[in-house]
């Protein structure tokens, strides 16, 4: 979860578009009644689980990750990115040759696994035989890291395992200097998704800490220097990293602003209050964050009564650019943010199924989008008629 604070903003049309792909379907519009609120006895599911069986732990990670490379034939390639401050193998898979690069992370916050499972799920489907598969691997790059912060997955937290003092340790210059604002000393590790930076070769410097959630971070995590030193190689080798998608989850407890049914998921491309802020970076381009979105959203529109379509968009009033999202936005990645709802702390593994193949269907619908070029003929501007998310009353 990015966590922002959530704002309302009221529509009364929600888009039902479905893909332009030849492959999803024709192009479609719904308008719904406008939203006057939750219903007086809405409730919402609220127990407490910490249930994370059903989910893989590092060991079924490693052995999935090494089938799915031996039954591919390599077709998905599996490294290893480096390790944790523990020393923890974390993992990256590659698939496809294409000219375009898709660079998707997931579970960057320990607790927030269904983006995993869904992309162990893919990138079988990547690599197979499959004639869509091969034009796929012809088309785009798919560069995936199916769980960046294993330590946290390991134990269930949002935060990694890494202290403060291991921090100073790395960067003797932070001696004296306060802890960052995003490291939480009960936990003894760090909300990572709030030390990135646009300028790649950032220093850690004293009189930028403890900062804030308005400002950039600092690269002072081993896993966030592992992320930077990828997309830096993916820029070098195909000049702009074309997407960044972030997989995380959210809240349980969100309803559609223009039908007042549960979302499972929001969607967002805004991270960027004010570009100019942060320096001069002229890749920046909201609108093919906007168009990257608007793929996600119409593949879910065409799910039918699944639920899928009840699809929000995340607070649009952030300004994140300490978020690897923001930092990369910065670059000129087009970003999309998913927020499943349900964490492990909430739900566990409760509807866990459904929420891991929203998550592929979205993915999915934005891949598809680009290996067809369709995605260039979206407009932006149907971004912001995605309704908004509202919070859902509490028993």
């Amino acid at each position: 979860m990015i966590e922002s604070r959530p704002t309302k903003r009221t529509r009364g049309k929600v888009l039902a578009i479905a893909s332009a792909t030849a492959m999803v379907g024709s192009l479609f519009l719904a308008t719904a009644p406008a939203y006057a609120g939750p219903p007086a006895n809405a409730h919402c599911g609220t127990e407490a689980s910490n249930n994370i069986d059903g989910f893989v732990n590092h060991a079924q990670l490693t052995k999935a990750l090494d089938k799915i490379e031996h039954t591919t034939n390599g077709t998905v390639a599996v490294d290893v990115l480096g390790q944790t401050g523990n020393g923890t193998d974390i993992y990256t898979a590659r698939v496809g040759h294409g000219d375009t690069v898709i660079f998707i992370e997931s579970q960057i916050h320990g607790n927030e696994n269904h983006g995993t499972e869904a992309l162990l799920n893919l990138l079988a489907d990547w690599g197979s035989n499959t004639r869509a598969a091969q034009q796929l691997r012809d088309a785009v790059t798919i560069v995936t890291i199916p769980r960046m912060n294993v330590d946290g997955g390991e134990n269930d937290t949002r935060q990694n395992q890494h202290s403060w003092d291991e921090v100073v340790a790395d960067f003797p210059q932070l001696a004296g200097a306060q802890p960052s604002w995003n490291y939480n000393s009960r936990v003894g590790g760090f909300d990572m998704n709030r030390d990135f930076n646009p300028d790649l070769d950032y220093v850690p410097n004293p009189a930028d800490f403890p900062g804030t959630s308005a400002g950039t971070g600092w690269y002072i995590n081993p896993e966030t220097q592992l992320v930077r030193d990828l997309y830096r190689d993916l820029e070098g080798e195909f000049g702009t990293v074309d997407y960044f998608v972030d997989l995380h989850n959210q809240g349980n407890c969100y309803l559609d602003s223009a039908t007042g049914e549960r979302s499972f998921l929001s969607i967002s491309g805004r991270f960027i209050a004010d570009p100019t802020a942060f320096g001069d970076w002229p890749k920046f381009d909201y609108d093919h964050s906007r168009r990257a979105n608007v793929a996600v959203y119409n593949a879910l529109q065409n799910r039918g009564e699944s639920g899928f379509g009840n699809v929000t968009l995340y607070p649009q009033d952030t300004n994140l650019p300490g978020t690897a999202l923001g930092s990369f936005a910065l670059r000129g990645s087009a970003t999309v943010l998913f927020e499943t709802s349900s964490q492990t702390q909430y739900d566990g593994t409760k509807s866990s199924g459904k929420l891991v193949k929203q998550v592929e269907t979205g993915l999915m619908g934005l891949v598809d989008a680009v290996v067809d070029g369709s995605i260039d003929n979206l407009d932006p501007e149907d971004y912001e008629d995605i309704p908004t998310r509202e919070p859902f009353p509490r028993d």
